[in-house]
């Protein structure tokens, strides 16, 4: 059986009108302490975005997260920084933001990476579907 690594992750969620509190998640950020990661990504889907606030700056949201992946990597040029536990704990405080980070999670994993990407598709990427689109209501 292989060595199990704790991990640590937020989800990364775009609140476009923060007033709202609706959000999309598009982002997650994973530290494994012991194998030495701080990783993030992210995938957007512009349609529900945009259905959120269709005017949404696309480019600046894109620029965000381009900024919290230059955290992870050590890259954002903040001194007090420099340690990967200090930049997830940075990345992972509540804010105000369009980008805002989710409650903190934890898991075990052999692979950190790899567990990145499965979180990515699992709480990120819309979920297949073979069935055709409901049709949606709305109420006012």
């Amino acid at each position: 059986m292989s060595d199990l690594l704790p991990y640590q992750y937020v989800t990364l969620r775009c609140v476009p009108r923060v007033e709202r509190e609706e959000f999309v998640n598009v982002g997650v950020v994973l530290f494994c302490q012991e194998a030495d990661v701080l990783v993030s990504g992210h995938a957007l889907c512009p349609e529900r975005l945009l259905a959120l606030d269709p005017d949404l700056d696309l480019k600046a949201l894109r620029a965000s997260l381009r900024q919290v992946e230059a955290v992870c990597r050590g890259e954002a040029g903040r001194t007090d920084l420099t340690r990967q536990g200090a930049r997830f704990g940075w990345i992972a405080a509540p804010r105000s933001t369009v980008v805002q980070p989710g409650s903190r999670h934890g898991g075990l994993t052999t692979d950190p990476v790899a567990e990145l990407d499965r979180l990515l598709a699992r709480l990120v990427l819309p979920a297949p579907s073979n069935a055709p689109p409901a049709a949606v209501s709305v109420e006012t």
